[in-house]
């Protein structure tokens, strides 16, 4: 009888063993669903909302998982999700941005996702820059991106059209000579849409620098032979250039401008030419008529190539989860080629996939074509990183903006310039 009862035992063990509560690995999700916490950084009302249509959409597919979405104010967001990782509160879904995942790494805070993507049915169909920008530290992916922020040329073409222009400009020499050109034509006519604060970094000096032939791909701020990329004679006489397209084909206060004031400009007409990201698609389709403006690629500089930032974002998983299988079965479902491009839609940025080019008129087509060229022609849009894991990098905006604005208003030379950038980066 005791034999009998021991073999008894056995199989009732083998069978909790082999049972799918038991599989799932815990003992909340043997009696109920599972809750993951999902923090998410970038948050605004009409995004959180396009992410919680998503989670009920997952939940309906899995009812014994119930997504937590935490969504701090976008301005307190990053400092609020650094907080919960270092006190090693229990997350399981986190919104990792480009400039967050170095210090995320360094901490030991985010899971090696290598295994998850390999298994992954979709992995193969990535974009390449979607791989190089996921494994942007130690060249391992612990963040699967989300989205691009990659720069294109907006053009009203009405407002070149009305003036006399039939072509769009391929060379930044060409855009500089087509925005004086327009101002003055009419009354608060000017050329460029200018970006003075704000990061103004990020658009001055892809137009800045793509004048320069030998830019490296991992600091757009040096050169391939480790000279500051700004010293090379090509760059000062770019930097010179520069302040002659805001002295001559920008409004006075456009050294005050930031992302607000450029697309109001862009939209009103006063500056027909744009330098912007393509979350800025949804706003301008929604003022205007198809007829009056389109997206182009950014025009080369000197060097025959333009060098491209790509801001991103993307989703990664705590070391601090206890689920990080079913947080990886959420982020993959959020991530699938689908749902990302039904969210790239309808917030404005870029997808992550392959497939979603080619076969989503969307975004092979129309204003989005400009981008998809961008990133099938990597011989003449190059995509370069900025020193994000330099700890000069933070302050990196102020001390551009406050040095570029007094270099526009004619406090500082553009040798000066160059060399305070110069002593800032040593």
């Amino acid at each position: 009888m005791k034999k009998h009862m021991t073999v008894l035992f056995v199989l009732c063990a083998l069978l909790l063993v082999l049972s799918p509560a038991f599989a799932a690995g815990t003992k909340e999700e043997a009696s109920g669903p599972v809750t993951l916490t999902f923090v998410e950084t970038m948050t605004s009302p009409s995004r959180t909302t396009q992410i919680q249509e998503l989670i009920a959409k997952y939940e309906a597919q899995n009812p014994n998982v119930k997504i937590n979405l935490v969504s701090p104010p976008y301005e307190q967001a990053d400092n609020k999700l650094t907080l919960m990782l270092n006190s090693n509160q229990e997350l399981d879904i986190i919104e990792v941005r480009d400039h967050t995942v170095k210090q995320f790494v360094n901490n030991n805070k985010l899971v090696d996702l290598t295994s998850y993507l390999k298994a992954w049915d979709q992995g193969t169909d990535l974009l390449p820059l979607t791989m190089t920008a996921a494994t942007t530290v130690n060249n391992t992916p612990y963040l699967l991106p989300q989205f691009f922020f990659v720069k294109g040329l907006f053009v009203r073409t009405d407002i070149l059209a009305q003036h006399g222009f039939t072509t769009m400009p391929k060379t930044i020499d060409e855009l500089y000579k087509m925005s004086i050109a327009i101002t003055g034509k009419a009354p608060n006519q000017y050329g460029f849409g200018f970006r003075g604060k704000g990061s103004a970094f990020k658009i001055s000096d892809i137009l800045i620098l793509s004048d320069v032939a030998n830019i490296s791909v991992d600091n757009i701020y040096k050169t391939t032979d480790g000279a500051f990329a700004f010293t090379t004679p090509a760059a000062r006489k770019a930097v010179a250039a520069y302040v002659d397209l805001y002295k001559k084909a920008v409004p006075s206060d456009g050294i005050n401008w930031g992302f607000n004031e450029q697309v109001n400009g862009f939209i009103s007409g006063t500056t027909p030419f744009l330098v912007q990201d393509p979350d800025t698609v949804s706003m301008v389709a929604e003022a205007l008529d198809p007829s009056q403006w389109t997206v182009i690629p950014m025009p080369v500089g000197a060097s025959g190539k333009t060098y491209l930032d790509y801001g991103f974002a993307g989703l990664g998983i705590p070391t601090t989860s206890k689920h990080p299988d079913l947080a990886w079965d959420f982020i993959s479902f959020m991530i699938n080629a689908e749902n990302n491009a039904d969210f790239c839609r309808a917030y404005g940025p870029l997808p992550v996939h392959t497939s979603t080019y080619a076969n989503d008129p969307y975004f092979s087509s129309g204003v989005y074509k400009s981008w998809e060229i961008e990133m099938s022609d990597p011989a003449t849009y190059v995509f370069v990183k900025y020193p994000l894991d330099n700890p000069k990098y933070p302050a990196w905006a102020q001390v551009q903006e406050q040095t570029m604005q007094s270099l526009l208003l004619g406090s500082t030379t553009v040798d000066q310039a160059i060399k305070s950038w110069e002593d800032y980066w040593k």
